[in-house]
């Protein structure tokens, strides 16, 4: 049998009203993480945080890009449009905030820590809390 796991995004376990989808435990993968959040047009209230920093003091350096929709991506005063074929890294000491406009988002992330194998936050678990 082969190692392939393939799932549409609606099948994968999410919490918060399904505003945040625990898409790399929902494929099994364990070397990077990865999930995927769903917010609403007009949303402002994506924590601002670094992954320095607790709760998520894990060194993880981050990639976005929006599968659907637009969002804005706030680094140190600066707006980064993300869209559909847009990619952007953030490194882990950079503080970092989502915000949305009137379409809303489906956005990707992508996490690892340079040099670290990867250590999953419980919140990402299969199953898991849903409050760090």
């Amino acid at each position: 049998m082969p190692d392939v796991t393939v799932k549409r995004v609606e099948e994968m376990e999410a919490i918060w009203g399904g505003s945040f989808v625990r898409a790399r435990a929902s494929l099994g993968a364990t070397s990077f993480g990865m999930n995927i959040w769903n917010f609403p047009p007009n949303w402002e209230e994506y924590w601002e945080h670094n992954h320095v920093d607790p709760p998520a003091d894990d060194g993880e350096e981050e990639i976005y890009t929006a599968l659907t929709g637009t969002a804005t991506l706030h680094i140190a005063g600066v707006e980064h449009p993300l869209e559909p074929g847009v990619f952007a890294r953030v490194g882990p000491a950079e503080k970092r905030k989502i915000t949305t406009g009137a379409e809303g988002v489906q956005l990707l992330c992508i996490g690892g820590a340079p040099g670290k194998a990867y250590e999953p936050l419980p919140i990402v678990e299969l199953g898991g809390p849903t409050g760090f």
